[in-house]
């Protein structure tokens, strides 16, 4: 029989660490507060008040809920292996293993969680990849990259909303927007905001030379009532209609239903074609607009700046966050964190766990 001693007296470290950082005990405590502030009648008369309640009291049943699996995982785990020492079951042993890997896999990820802690970390996300410097490759990457954080949010759990793309000239697209909806879908995409560099063959050059091209992924926070919060003239925006077409999913139509609306101070430019109606369009894209003012914003007060914005850079050689070869050789690189991986076919398919995880703690590290 193996010995898991080593690997169950490690799980048992972080499972307690998990219980500490997510303040268990006083999830407990607050999970009663809520339910009884939830029984009082009174507090539906404040609609505002009941949702903020609501909204809180499934966070921490979502908190509590985790910690409870992972401890229950491990009881498990503790259980099988008094039970596959008793009966010498080999197949148990390999039953053990993958709980054990399993588990691990869950803590990483709640540790994950335990490094966002800024202001919006926990909230919605709205993504645009733009494809950069190298043609019709960087168009092709962008759209590759597009795939690969949509795989990576629906691996997460958390919820995926395109609204508008924007195709290649021969291939590719040359911009996308999609919203992440989710607990802690910003404070996870915005690990990934920055240039991304692609070294391959080219499938798109008869010489079968290699091709250096690049995508830059933007993450602004997204918040759904943020419109009412954002003071925007109807008189400073253009808005134009035009016909959805390309790859903007299931609802896109052939009407001339899309629409782009100009923010003329800012000069910021938002588009959305994936409802079924232009109203629908409109709303999506205004919401959108409001969430980019709210940055900018944000961006002006300087003390805001490095924290949520940080510098612009061009989207070409040099300012990349992150590296993809793909060829003579094969690994991906995080340039800020160091993180490599060799399974390059496995991250452009949205494993990007341990990036996001080593840039998290990177850029704690820089703080400490």
């Amino acid at each position: 029989m193996r010995d898991f001693s080593s690997e169950i007296a490690e799980l048992l470290v972080r499972v307690d660490s998990a219980k500490a950082y997510l303040g268990f005990d006083g999830l407990l405590k607050e999970r009663d507060d809520l339910e009884k502030e939830i029984s009082d009648p009174e507090l539906w008369s404040n609609p505002d008040r009941a949702k903020v309640v609501n909204r809180r009291f499934n966070q921490v049943s979502d908190d509590l809920g985790i910690v409870l699996k992972v401890q229950a995982e491990l009881d498990n785990i503790e259980a099988g292996v008094e039970l596959a020492a008793e009966e010498e079951s080999e197949e148990l042993e390999e039953e053990i293993e993958g709980w054990v890997k399993r588990l691990g896999s869950d803590l990483s990820a709640l540790e994950t969680r335990s490094l966002l802690y800024g202001e919006f970390d926990e909230g919605d996300a709205v993504c645009e990849v733009h494809a950069g410097a190298g043609g019709t490759d960087a168009q092709d990457w962008a759209e590759m990259m597009l795939r690969m954080y949509t795989r990576f949010a629906s691996e997460r759990g958390f919820e995926v909303e395109i609204d508008e793309v924007t195709e290649g000239q021969e291939a590719g697209i040359l911009s996308a927007t999609f919203i992440v909806k989710g607990r802690y879908a910003y404070g996870v995409f915005s690990a990934e905001k920055g240039v991304h560099r692609l070294v391959r063959i080219s499938p798109f050059d008869s010489q079968k030379r290699r091709q250096t091209s690049f995508a830059r992924l933007e993450v602004i926070p997204f918040i759904e009532d943020l419109t009412a919060e954002v003071d925007i003239d109807e008189k400073e925006l253009r808005v134009d209609t035009y016909r959805s077409s390309g790859a903007g999913g299931q609802h896109v139509n052939k009407t001339d239903s899309a629409v782009r609306i100009t923010h003329i101070p800012s000069g910021i430019v938002v588009s959305c074609q994936n409802e079924r109606s232009q109203h629908q369009n409109r709303a999506k894209a205004m919401q959108i607009l409001a969430a980019k003012l709210a940055d900018l914003q944000r961006q002006q007060r300087k003390d805001q700046l490095s924290a949520i914005s940080g510098p612009a850079v061009d989207n070409a050689w040099g300012n990349q966050i992150r590296s993809y070869v793909l060829a003579p050789y094969q690994m991906v690189k995080d340039h800020r964190s160091n993180f490599e991986d060799r399974n390059v076919i496995g991250v452009l398919a949205g494993d990007l766990e341990g990036f996001v995880s080593s840039f998290l703690m990177w850029r704690r590290s820089q703080v400490e």
